[in-house]
């Protein structure tokens, strides 16, 4: 008889912490996590604001290595010929410590998972990649990973550490006052920092649209202490997993498995930018084919913003209208707390998809206005 029990949920270093923080905690990828500490409104507007503290400890951090040559002339060179068998970016272009999102794709160009790579620093770590995927799918990325390049190249996860990222306008300095180096850091670049006998990854990246870094911090108690003594920063308060979602919603950024998946090409889902020149030049990524036509000649379909033009939100699934005809549906959306509206994002037809075209959402039943928005909703503050 097939075992039906349902898998018990994990949970991260930091779950204690959030129980005596008084957050609401909610199954999620697997894991018991925060879903909000005082509120979702008052914490999104708070990382706006100041510096918002997000548990992210159930994605997927892991190291991609060389088996051999680690650190060697060339060694980044072989890595990234590795990783480039799966991924439509160009890899071998990063020079060290920059980190770029791509994208894990099947034969046919479906996304199987967005996900950051980052070239080490020298210093004997070429040849070695760190990456972050997503937490409902990592166990399959990693399998796709050891199945598909245990030729070359070694997996180390890092699922069992503490991942933390620090957003908003106060992150720069709420950061640099443990990692000096962090203030030097432009958009997508990291620094593999050494502090109390312990290595860190300081990454300045998020999902949040505001300037910020996230943290790759050992599962002990000087883990545990730091993030205790960032948070009890001033500017700093813990967010829990509603206002990451409508900060990102709000930064115009896809949710996996939302916003795109393995039904969807980088081009139908608005992220054709991960593909660079010399990749498209190639052609030589999963589902080649089909991306290289969508390029070439446009997708049948494409992500934009939403603008509902009444109060009531479109959740996601909401059917998109124009003339009665069913015309493409919502994948991510509900009230922007910044902006004061309602937002969305969703799917449509490409000849609808300028701009300021009109259509319809039926919620609840009823056809209510909205139109094509330029994607992001609020203005990101990234340090370039």
């Amino acid at each position: 008889m097939a075992d039906t029990e349902p898998q018990a949920l994990k949970r991260t270093p930091l779950y204690d912490l959030h129980v005596d923080l008084g957050a609401r905690i909610v199954p999620f990828a697997g894991y018991e996590m925060p879903v909000q500490f005082e509120g979702v409104k008052a914490e999104h507007l708070w990382t706006r604001a100041h510096a918002g503290l997000f548990d992210v400890s159930h994605m997927g951090p892991c190291f991609l290595f060389l088996k051999d040559g680690l650190g060697e002339a060339g060694a980044h060179e072989k890595i990234s010929a590795a990783l480039e068998r799966l991924v439509p970016s160009d890899i071998a272009a990063l020079k060290p410590v920059q980190g770029r999102l791509t994208g894990l794709l099947n034969k046919d160009g479906g996304i199987l998972d967005d996900l950051i790579v980052t070239r080490m620093p020298g210093e004997g770590l070429d040849g070695m990649l760190y990456i972050v995927v997503n937490g409902a799918v990592k166990q399959e990325d990693w399998a796709l990973f050891e199945q598909e390049l245990s030729d070359v190249a070694m997996l180390q996860r890092a699922d069992d550490r503490i991942l933390i990222a620090v957003q908003g306008p106060d992150a720069e300095s709420v950061i640099a006052s443990h990692f000096p180096e962090a203030a030097d850091l432009k958009f997508m670049r990291c620094a593999y920092a050494q502090k109390d006998g312990e290595k860190y990854m300081v990454s300045r990246c998020g999902y949040t649209g505001e300037d910020g870094f996230e943290l790759l911090l050992p599962n002990n108690e000087t883990g545990l202490s730091l993030v205790k003594k960032l948070l009890a920063d001033e500017r700093v308060k813990p967010i829990g997993l509603g206002a990451r979602d409508s900060l990102r919603l709000e930064a115009g950024l896809c949710l996996y498995g939302h916003d795109m998946d393995t039904t969807r090409d980088p081009v139908e889902a608005d992220l054709a930018w991960v593909i660079q020149k010399s990749r498209r030049a190639r052609a030589d990524f999963p589902g080649a084919d089909r991306i290289m036509s969508a390029l070439e000649n446009g997708p049948a379909e494409k992500r934009v913003g939403i603008q509902p033009l009444q109060s009531a939100p479109a959740r996601e699934g909401t059917e998109i209208q124009l003339n009665g005809e069913r015309v493409g549906v919502i994948t991510s959306g509900g009230v922007g707390p910044s902006v004061g509206r309602p937002i969305a994002m969703g799917f449509v037809r490409a000849d609808l998809a300028e701009g300021g075209t009109k259509l319809d959402l039926m919620v609840r039943g009823k056809a209510r206005p909205a139109e094509v928005a330029t994607l992001p909703f609020i203005q990101p503050n990234y340090k370039r």
